[in-house]
């Protein structure tokens, strides 16, 4: 079994579209799809895999989760939210994701908020919490191996996959939820 120090170095966690990343010129949609795709290439989980689509960010401008964009050309701005809404389209629904965005996108689109700056700060968060993923998996590994220990079983390596598999599904489902409740205390928010 591989132990999980590689594994979370071959998820390549820390790849993110940093602000360096961004040029400082708006760019069109197809340089905005070439950026994702150098960027985020090992991330995806099979080769044939699109990172960003043109049609995805069609949807994206047609469902409003980033603000209109002016002469086909998108903004360090644009940039950011798309990246955002990359991170976190897989695990919220699209209409999550927007009434999450909604307020920052009025913010930002009537310059009353410095996006990069938020951004950055977002970044020294994620980077922060792969260091405790990394953690908390070499711990999650070394429950599954004592809990696996007394079984006489040729199967082991499979038993500690499924295990593994089974508590990382489950805590991902924690964190979900807890985003889910966090998006559904927003529209309370809102409403009162």
């Amino acid at each position: 079994m591989k132990n999980m120090e590689e594994l979370a170095g071959s998820l390549h966690l820390n790849r993110q579209l940093s602000l360096e990343d961004i040029p400082d010129l708006n760019l069109y949609m197809d340089q905005v799809i070439q950026l994702f795709e150098r960027k985020f290439a090992d991330t995806k989980r099979h080769a044939d895999e699109k990172v960003l689509t043109k049609t995805m960010i069609n949807n994206y401008a047609k469902g409003k989760l980033f603000f209109p964009v002016e002469n086909k050309k998108y903004t360090k701005e644009h940039l950011i939210l798309i990246s955002m809404i990359y991170q976190m389209k897989g695990a919220l629904s699209i209409n999550d994701v927007k009434t999450t965005l909604d307020r920052l996108n009025e913010k930002v689109s009537h310059d009353e908020f410095e996006l990069p700056a938020l951004y950055q700060r977002y970044l020294q968060l994620i980077e922060k919490s792969t260091e405790t993923f990394t953690d908390e998996i070499q711990v999650q590994q070394q429950e599954v191996n004592q809990a696996i220990q007394t079984h006489d079983d040729s199967d082991k390596t499979y038993l500690e996959q499924l295990l593994l598999i089974a508590m990382f599904t489950n805590m991902s489902n924690y964190y979900r939820r807890a985003a889910e409740k966090l998006v559904d205390d927003m529209i309370n928010d809102q409403d009162s």
